[in-house]
C-alpha cells in the first residue's frame, strides 16, 4: 500500500533533495563518520538549495513554508542513503529549535537569529538534559539568577548529550529561575563562561556531534530571555509533540530504507543454489516487516497531517514516537539477521542503521515515558 501523503510540489522538492544528497552527502558520508563531525559546508550547501529553515518567514529569508511534509521528504531521502547523523542535526535545527524561535521570540530576536537558519550559517542546539536529569525536567539543576544591577542573568550549571553541541552557534538553555520555575535562555557562541566539553563517543550516529556543555557565571543579556520568565516548562511541553513526531518520521523512513536494502540483498544473495529470498522463512520475515512498516506508516502519515492542521496532541505524538521507534529497532534487528555475516560489517548500510536506530527509543522522551503519558490520559478519562 503506497502512502498518499505527498502531492506534486513535494515530489518536485524531492528531486532537489536528491541532487543535494548525490552531490554533498554521498561523497562525504564516510569521512564524516570517521571524523565524528559533519562539516559546515554541508549546512551551507543545504541553505543554498533551500532545504533548511523552510518555516522561516520570507522577511527573514525563508520560504514561510510550515507544511511538515517537506521535512518528511528530506527524512526519506536522507534515510535512503543512511545519512541518519546529518538528518539528526538538521531536524534538531528545523523541528526542535526553530519552533521555539518562531513562536516565542520577539521581533528583535527573530531579526537576529532567524536568517542564519535559512542560509545554513546558524547551527543550533537545545540544552535540556543534565547528568542528573533526563526525561524528568523537574530534576534540572542549572540555575539562572538575575543581576539586579544590569538586568542580565547569570547562568550556572552543566548539560550533557547535547546534539549539535560542538558546533552550535546558539543554544537554548533550560534553567531554573526559582524553586518551581524554569525559563529558556539563548546563549550565543563565544559568550564568556560558556565552554564545551567532550565530543561524546556514542554507539551510533557517529558523524553527529554530541557534547557536554558547561556554564560558569555566564552573563546572558535580558534580551536573550526566550518567551516568558517562569513559563519554561510550559514552553517545552507545548513544543514536544513536534519533536516526537520528528523522531517517529525518522524511524519510519529508516525502517523503509532498511527493508529496501534487505529485500535487494536477499534477492541477489544465493544459498544452496537459489536466492535467499526464495526460502520460506525469509519470505515470511519480509512479509511481516512490510506489513508492520506499512501499517505504522498509515498512523505516522495521519499524525503529520494532524501536525499541519494544528491538532496533533501530545498523547498522539507520544504514541507515534514510541511505536515507530520501537518498530524501527525491530526492523533493524531482523534485517541485519537476513544479511548474515555481512550485516555485521560496517561497510554495509544495514550495520550502521542498526547502530543509529538504538537511540531513537531514548531521546525525545524514552519509550517508558511515552507510555506513561498515554496511560495517564487513559486513566484520567479525558478520552473514551
Amino acid at each position: 500500500m503506497e502512502s498518499d501523503l505527498y502531492d506534486e510540489d513535494h515530489q518536485l522538492f524531492r528531486e532537489v533533495v536528491r541532487e543535494y544528497v548525490a552531490r554533498a552527502v554521498i561523497p562525504n558520508s564516510e569521512r564524516w563518520e570517521r571524523e565524528h563531525l559533519i562539516g559546515r559546508s554541508a549546512w551551507l550547501e543545504a541553505g543554498k538549495q533551500g532545504l533548511i529553515g523552510l518555516a522561516v518567514p520570507e522577511e527573514f529569508g525563508g520560504a514561510g513554508q510550515s507544511d511538515y511534509r517537506f521535512r518528511a521528504v528530506v527524512a526519506e531521502e536522507f534515510a535512503a542513503v543512511g545519512a541518519a547523523s546529518l538528518h539528526a542535526g538538521f531536524s534538531l535545527n528545523d523541528d526542535v529549535v526553530l519552533p521555539y524561535l518562531l513562536e516565542l521570540a520577539s521581533d528583535e530576536q527573530k531579526a537576529r537569529w532567524l536568517p542564519g537558519f535559512t542560509t545554513g550559517e546558524t547551527i543550533a542546539a537545545i540544552a535540556m538534559t543534565e547528568p542528573g536529569a533526563g526525561s524528568d525536567l523537574n530534576g534540572i539543576r542549572t540555575t539562572a539568577v538575575r543581576d539586579n544591577g544590569s538586568g542580565d542573568w547569570l547562568l550556572n550549571g552543566s548539560k550533557t548529550f547535547i546534539t549539535n553541541g560542538i558546533q552550535a552557534d546558539l543554544v537554548i538553555v533550560v534553567a531554573r529561575t526559582g524553586e518551581r520555575e524554569l525559563a529558556l535562555f539563548v546563549v550565543e557562541r563565544d559568550t564568556p563562561g560558556f565552554t564545551r566539553g567532550r565530543k561524546l563517543e556514542k554507539i551510533g550516529l557517529h558523524a553527529q556531534d554530541t557534547a557536554e556543555l558547561y556554564f560558569d557565571e555566564v552573563r546572558v543579556p535580558a534580551a536573550n530571555l526566550l518567551g516568558t520568565e517562569g513559563r519554561g516548562f510550559a514552553h517545552l511541553m507545548e513544543r514536544l509533540p513536534k519533536e516526537r513526531l520528528s523522531i517517529a518520521v525518522t524511524a519510519q523512513t529508516a525502517a523503509e530504507a532498511m527493508l529496501h536494502w534487505t529485500t535487494r540483498f536477499v534477492r541477489e544473495r544465493a544459498a544452496f543454489g537459489r536466492p535467499v529470498a526464495e526460502f520460506q522463512t525469509v519470505g515470511f520475515t519480509l512479509a511481516e516487516l512490510r506489513t508492520e512498516i506499512e501499517v505504522t506508516r498509515a498512523y505516522v502519515d495521519k499524525a503529520v497531517r494532524a501536525l499541519n492542521a494544528g491538532t496533533l496532541s501530545a498523547v498522539d505524538a507520544a504514541k507515534a514516537k514510541w511505536w515507530a521507534s520501537e518498530m524501527q529497532n525491530r526492523v533493524a534487528t531482523r534485517c541485519l539477521q537476513l544479511h548474515g555475516g555481512y550485516g555485521y560489517m560496517l561497510e554495509y548500510p544495514i550495520a550502521r542503521a542498526f547502530l543509529d536506530a538504538r537511540v531513537q527509543t531514548i531521546y525525545g522522551g524514552t519509550t517508558e515515558i511515552m507510555k506513561e503519558i498515554i496511560a495517564r490520559d487513559i486513566v484520567g478519562g479525558r478520552r473514551a
